[in-house]
Formats: structure tokens, sequence, C-alpha cells
């Protein structure tokens, strides 16, 4: 007797489609903001460190939710967590230019606003991240094309965001940009509720559609327990993850190192050399044009190149030349072309990295994996303006530039000969295999 085959689910471009429409609208406000923000904070302050502060008010609330909320996105599901925390994030938002507006906007309160907004972001970008691998599967297309269409979206958002974020500061000032991220918010928000079907991205729960890396019916349990249990399989699996730790490593300092590069550096490089917010908008979308290209290209072909040859090169695009032509005073027709290029290079990395990431993390554990890779990977961030805003204010913003940059170098070309790099091609198309629970041993297999 023969069995007729159960047919191929229908491929469903939607969620792919709503995440990532989502993340393109809620990244496009906050890259604006990112613009608007600092210059708001440094033509009425006048002080880097003030500056600093700021982006230090936002980024430590950021981490710190985002490493605490991977169970509850894997308990409450991702989809809920999104719509929810994007919500909030442009009530917030939208209250900074009223209360400015209406003069009721002290510093205190300034810094309260944002790091509520950056409390909300932390599991927002989490738990549509958490969707992508699903959606990907839903559409039936390539891990490593989803990351690198994620990929592309993120750029696209660096690119439109700093040139419509410097546009409208010369042109409106700063609260017209922060009116603008309160909208994308909003945006986000209604395109996850609206778009996406309801229980998407429950990795706690049996996975609805059947595909690469789709979560069996006995990973169900490993949704169950209590929050400290599920945070605790989460730590136990990543400290046993060799490359992913040492990924972390690398992307943390780098972090650091960026998040004072754009939230002290080049504003005070822009103050400085009298070119203004509108040098930091076309700077960010050179670097951001030429990042979207590079995103596409590895959305069409990463999953057939060298993983480790691809990601080094593009980090030594990425890195160090961006402070050192900073620093060399060079006009801005070359600051521009040196950011485009670290912008193609750049555009490689980061479907790379999500590939590596949901290749090795079991579905059902991936929302506490991932929560606490990304906090730890971006605990320096919430620094990286303080620093920077402090080092300035010390030694004057061309010796930060000069020491930023060469760090930048060492750490990327010493990370790059540890072992732990030949394992990012080791398990390329696969799934991963659906996790044990950590406290307990594995049943014997039957017949």
């Amino acid at each position: 007797m023969t069995t007729t085959p159960a047919p191929a689910p229908a491929r469903n471009l939607r969620p792919l489609v709503g995440v990532l429409a989502s993340s393109a609208v809620s990244l496009t406000g906050t890259r604006v903001s990112a613009v608007a923000l600092p210059w708001f904070v440094l033509a009425t302050t006048g002080s880097a460190t003030m500056t600093g502060l700021v982006a230090f008010a936002e980024m430590t609330p950021y981490v710190l939710v985002k490493a605490l909320t991977g169970p509850l996105v894997d308990r409450l599901g991702p989809r809920v967590v999104s719509w929810t925390t994007d919500a909030v994030s442009a009530v917030a938002a939208g209250l900074v230019p009223l209360l400015h507006g209406l003069g009721l906007l002290p510093f205190g309160l300034l810094l309260g606003m944002v790091a509520v907004i950056g409390a909300m972001r932390g599991p927002g970008d989490l738990a549509k991240s958490v969707m992508v691998p699903e959606a990907a599967d839903r559409a039936r297309v390539p891990l490593e094309r989803a990351t690198g269409l994620s990929g592309v979206t993120e750029r696209l958002a660096s690119t439109l965001g700093p040139a419509v974020g410097g546009g409208l500061v010369a042109m409106a000032g700063p609260m017209a940009g922060l009116v603008v991220n309160a909208a994308a918010f909003a945006l986000g928000s209604l395109i996850i509720a609206l778009a996406l079907p309801r229980g998407m991205g429950r990795t706690a729960a049996p996975a609805a559609v059947a595909g690469p890396g789709a979560v069996e019916p006995g990973a169900a349990a490993q949704g169950g327990g209590g929050y400290w249990r599920m945070f605790r399989e989460g730590y136990t699996f990543l400290r046993a993850e060799p490359l992913l730790l040492t990924v972390i490593v690398m992307i943390g300092i780098t972090n650091l190192l960026d998040a004072g590069f754009a939230t002290v550096l080049v504003p005070v490089w822009a103050q400085d050399s009298g070119r203004g917010p509108a040098a930091i908008g076309l700077t960010g979308s050179a670097m951001g044009i030429a990042a979207v290209a590079g995103s596409l290209i590895a959305a069409g072909v990463a999953h057939r190149l060298p993983r480790r040859v691809v990601f080094f090169a593009g980090f030594l695009l990425a890195g160090a030349p961006r402070f050192l032509v900073l620093a060399s005073g060079a006009p801005l027709w070359t600051v521009a072309t040196v950011f485009a290029v670290a912008g193609f290079g750049s555009g490689f990395l980061n479907p790379i990295l999500g590939a590596v990431l949901f290749e090795r993390v079991p579905r059902p554990l991936l929302g506490r994996v991932h929560a606490l890779g990304d906090s730890l990977a971006w605990a320096g961030i919430p620094l990286g303006g303080l620093l920077a805003g402090a080092a300035v204010a010390l030694v004057g913003l061309i010796p930060v530039l000069v020491a930023s940059g060469v760090l930048y170098f060492v750490t990327t070309g010493a990370a790059g000969l540890r072992r732990e790099w030949r394992e990012m091609d080791r398990l390329r198309g696969h799934a991963p295999a659906v996790a044990e629970e950590p406290d307990r041993a594995p049943e014997p297999a039957r017949g």
C-alpha cells in the first residue's frame, strides 16, 4: 500500500514582508532621532559630555531590559512584545517635542523620556529579530537570504534616517526629527499588529509551519518552567558556544567604539569643522546607500561565499578608516567616499552573523539566547557616548579619533586569529537540533 506524501506548505510572504516593513519604519525613525537628539542637546548645552550622557540614558536601559526579556519573548510571543513596545515608544517619543514646546522639558525629564524609549526599544528589536527565521520558513527562502534582506532593511533605514534627520534639523529644527521618530514607532506597531498572524514566532510552542529548524512537538516543554529557569537555560546554552562567545566579545568592543563615534565624535566633528548637521546626513547617507548595495549582494550570494574571509574583509573596510579620515581633516567628498566604502563592507556583516546565530541556536531557546548575546554585545554602547564625550573634553577630538581607529583595527584583526572562527562555515545550511532541557538527561532513543 502506497501513501500519498503530505503536500508542502504554501509559500506565504506576508509575515516576512511585515517583519521587514515594521523594522524598516521603526529603524528609520530611530536613525532620524540619532541625528536630531544629539544635535538638540549639543546646540542647547554646548557640552559634548551632556550629549554623551543622553546616549548613555537611552542605551543603558536598552541593554539591561533586552537582556532580561528573552524568556518573556519566548513565553508571550514576539509579535505581542513587538507591537506593544513600539506603541509605548511612540508615546514617549511624542512627549519630548510636546513638553519642549510647552517649556516643560528640563534636562532631567529629557533623560527620563529617552530612558523609557531605550527600555522599550530593546525587547522590540529583539522580538522582530526572533521572528525572522519563522518568517523565512513561511516564505520558503534560505535563511541567509532572509537575514540578508533584514540587513538591507537596516541599511535602508541607515540611509534614509540620517538624510531625513539632517534635512529636518537644518530646515525645521531637531524637534521635527523627534516627531518623525514618534510617528515611525506608531506605524511600526500597527504593521506588526495587523499584518502578522497571531502566534507568529511563538518559539516556546510547537511551530505552525514545518521547515528548516521547525520545532518538534516535544520541544514545546522547553518553554515551560519559571522565568529564572528559562533564563538559566539560555545562559547555559550560550556559555557552551565558544564561537558565539568570541563573536560577542569582538562585537562588544566595536559597538562601544561605534556608539561613541555616532553619538559624539561625528556631531563634534560636524560642529568644529563648520559643516553642520547637513554633513552628518550626507556622510550617513553615503554609508547607508553603499551598505544597501553590500547587503543586496550579500542576500544574493552570501550563502555561496566563505564566511570567515568575507566577514573580516568587511570589518577591515567598515571599521578604522571612518575614524582616521575624520582625524585627517580631509575634504567632505573624501570623507563621504570613505564612509561609502565602509558601508559597502558593513553590508556583508549582519547577514553572516544572523545566519550563524540562527543555525546554532534551537528555536525554543532563540529569544533567550538572542537576548543575552545581543545585550552582552551591546553592553559597551551606553558607555560609548559617555566615554567619547569625556575623552573629547579631556584631550580633544583628533587624538580620540586616532586612538579609536587604531583600537578598532587591533580588535578585529586579533579576533580573526582565534581558532573558533573556523566554525563559521561548519553548520552552514543546517537547522539547529532541538535542545534538550539542561536540567534533565536526554531520554534514550526509541526504535
